[in-house]
C-alpha cells in the first residue's frame, strides 16, 4: 500500500492597503498683532545699530567731499564729486607711512608681550598651588580699576630712570603685561582636565611644553580675544607715548594725526584729517574683520566661564 503524500500550495499573504495619507498641519495664521510687534522690534534694532555707524559714515563722506562742498552749509549727505586728494594729501602733508610702522610695531610687540605673559601666568594660577596664590591673583586684578592716569607719573620716572625714554621698548614696557590678560587667561586654563596635564607629566613632558602643545590649542578664542583687545588698545593709545616720546621719527600714528590737525588748521582742510583717520583705523578694522568668528566665539566663551 502506497502513501500518497498531499503537497500543500504555498499560502500567499495578501498585500497591506496602503496607509492613507494624512494631510500636513494646517499652519495657524500669525496674529496682526504679532506681526506689528516682530516688525517694531527689527526698526528699533536698526535704528540702534545705525546710531554707532553714523559717526563712521560721515567720517567717510566728509573725507571724499572736497574743502569746498566739506564747508558748505547746510551739509551734503552725499558727495556730489568724491574724490581721493585729501588722502594724498594726508599720505605726503606728514611722514604718515613711517608712523604707521611704528604703531605697528609698538601694537605688535605689546600684543605678543601680553599673549606669552598672560598665557604663562594664567596657567600658573590656574594650575599650580603655592602660599599666598589667590592673594597675588587678586592683587593683579585689583590694579585692573586704577585710572591709567594716577600710574603715569610714576611709569615716566621708571621709564625715565631706566634710560628707555624715546625708545620703542620705553613705549612697550608699561604694556608688556595686562592684568585683564591674566585674568581671562587664567579662567580659561582653569576649565582644561587636569587629567590631560598629569598625563603630559607622565610622559616625562616640561612645563613648558604642556603650555605650548596642549594648553595653547585648547585657547584658541581666549587668544584671539585677548589679541585684539591689546592691539586695539595699544594701536590707539595716544598719552603714553606722547609723554615718553621726543623724535617724531619714532611717532605712532596717534601722534602724527595730532601733527596732521596743526598743519592744516583751517576749517576747509579739515577732511585732510578726517581721510588719515580713516587710513589710521584701516590696520584695527583690518584685524577684527579677519579674527571676527573667533573673536565673537571667544566673547561668548568668557561670558560663561566662573
Amino acid at each position: 500500500m502506497s502513501l500518497q503524500t498531499r503537497t500543500s500550495a504555498p499560502t500567499s499573504t495578501p498585500p497591506r492597503a496602503p496607509k492613507p495619507k494624512t494631510a500636513p498641519p494646517s499652519r495657524r495664521p500669525v496674529p496682526m498683532r504679532r506681526r506689528l510687534s516682530t516688525a517694531g522690534l527689527y526698526v528699533l534694532l536698526a535704528i540702534v545699530a545705525l546710531v554707532p555707524l553714523f559717526p563712521l559714515y560721515w567720517l567717510v563722506i566728509s573725507a571724499l567731499k572736497s574743502p569746498a562742498e566739506f564747508s558748505q552749509i547746510p551739509p551734503t549727505w552725499f558727495p556730489t564729486d568724491p574724490t581721493l586728494d585729501q588722502a594724498a594729501t594726508a599720505l605726503t602733508a606728514v611722514p604718515f607711512m613711517q608712523s604707521m610702522m611704528n604703531s605697528l610695531i609698538i601694537a605688535g610687540g605689546s600684543t605678543l608681550s601680553v599673549l606669552a605673559t598672560s598665557i604663562l601666568a594664567g596657567y600658573v594660577f590656574a594650575k599650580h598651588t603655592f602660599k599666598g596664590r589667590d592673594l597675588l591673583f587678586w592683587s593683579i586684578v585689583a590694579t585692573m580699576f586704577l585710572p591709567p592716569i594716577v600710574t603715569l607719573v610714576p611709569l615716566y620716572y621708571l621709564v625715565n630712570s631706566m634710560g628707555l625714554s624715546d625708545t620703542y621698548l620705553g613705549v612697550m614696557l608699561p604694556w608688556l603685561a595686562n592684568a585683564f590678560g591674566i585674568f581671562l587667561m587664567r579662567q580659561f586654563i582653569r576649565d582644561i582636565p587636569d587629567e590631560l596635564i598629569e598625563a603630559a607629566r607622565m610622559d616625562g613632558a616640561g612645563e613648558f611644553r604642556i603650555v605650548w602643545q596642549f594648553v595653547v590649542p585648547l585657547l584658541k578664542p581666549a587668544i584671539v580675544t585677548l589679541a585684539v583687545f591689546m592691539f586695539v588698545y595699544a594701536w590707539n593709545n595716544f598719552i603714553w607715548p606722547l609723554s615718553i616720546l621726543r623724535s617724531e621719527a619714532l611717532y605712532p600714528v596717534v601722534l602724527t594725526l595730532n601733527r596732521l590737525m596743526s598743519y592744516t588748521m583751517s576749517f576747509e582742510y579739515q577732511n585732510v584729517v578726517l581721510a588719515g583717520a580713516i587710513i589710521a583705523s584701516l590696520p584695527t578694522l583690518l584685524v577684527f574683520l579677519v579674527t571676527q568668528r573667533v573673536f565673537v566665539a571667544g566673547i561668548a566663551a568668557s561670558g560663561v566661564k566662573g
